[in-house]
């Protein structure tokens, strides 16, 4: 369990700081995807900073802070619901895999290190 619990928390990281550099650096498939889900511009650092604070969290957490890691993955399920819920109420359906899969990878690294 702790191999699965490496990867797939290292995955979930890799992800969401990726994710948080494409929202700071505005790349435009980020924009038309705010833009389509009613999501602010100004808002796009401050998601990032969450993600990427995230990412560092879990870090921590593969690196012998567990409860760091366990808050910043409880944090992303939360952020992640959000995210979903934002694209079903603007009807953005063709763009709802992504928020999902950034969902089921937090839920998945939450499971994981409570389970550890």
């Amino acid at each position: 369990m702790v191999v699965a619990l490496v990867i797939v928390v290292a995955v979930t990281a890799v992800f969401n700081a990726f994710s948080a550099a494409v929202d700071f650096a505005g790349h435009r498939v980020v924009l038309a995807n705010a833009e389509a889900n009613g999501v602010p511009r100004g808002w796009l650092p401050v998601l990032g900073g969450l993600k990427g604070a995230a990412a560092l969290g879990l870090v921590a957490g593969l690196l012998g802070v567990p409860v760091v890691g366990a808050a910043a993955a409880a944090g992303l399920v939360v952020f992640f619901v959000g995210a979903v819920i934002v694209h079903l109420r603007a009807g953005t359906v063709s763009t709802l895999p992504a928020p999902g899969v950034f969902l089921a990878l937090a839920v998945a690294s939450l499971w994981l290190t409570v389970a550890s």
